[in-house]
């Protein structure tokens, strides 16, 4: 086996992705503060082809040095906007029949596993902060807590690690 240059990938241009149709998946990042993992964010979006990303409460926005350093330039693919408050984002987008998903371990919580979307529904994933989660106010006004299954010794996984695992899970889910 040889490795594939980057050349060799297929991958679509920045117009390209701009245009494609996207997978019913919007990331929000609630008071995330790391800017190393609002890059990692983006760049798995973007390899999902998610149709956009919100920047809530303390996030930093692109253009940034720090972010650029782990998006690699998908801050330029993916669409993103700023909100204040992501209570007030959630309430919006659940007015716009946007199913939200809070990711937070929380009582009565749904496991990522037995979690299985439905087709023709859009859905916002809201990531919580590094040391806090999510606020249990967004938790609150949630349409679901979904919870990815954990066996070992730790409390949680960085959020750039389960934005991943929970963006994976989601799109393959909804290409079956």
């Amino acid at each position: 086996m040889r490795k594939l240059k980057n050349n060799e990938l297929g991958r679509i241009s920045v117009d390209e992705f701009k245009a494609v149709k996207k997978t019913p998946l919007i990331i929000v990042l609630d008071n995330v503060r790391s800017l190393n993992n609002i890059g990692s964010v983006f760049r798995t979006s973007d390899a999902f082809l998610i149709e956009k990303i919100y920047l809530c409460g303390i996030c930093a926005t692109p253009p940034n040095k720090d972010i650029h350093k782990t998006a690699l330039g998908a801050t330029e693919s993916v669409e993103w906007e700023y909100a204040e408050s992501t209570l007030e984002l959630v309430q919006k987008l659940k007015k716009d029949n946007v199913k939200v998903l809070a990711i937070e371990q929380a009582e009565n919580s749904t496991k990522l596993d037995t979690f299985y979307p439905e087709k023709d529904t859009k859905y916002a994933v809201v990531m919580g902060n590094e040391v806090k989660g999510v606020q249990q106010a967004v938790v609150n006004a949630s349409d679901f807590c979904i919870e990815i299954p954990q066996l070992g010794t730790k409390h949680s996984l960085n959020i750039s690690v389960t934005t991943g695992v929970v963006i994976w899970d989601l799109f393959v889910k909804l290409k079956i």
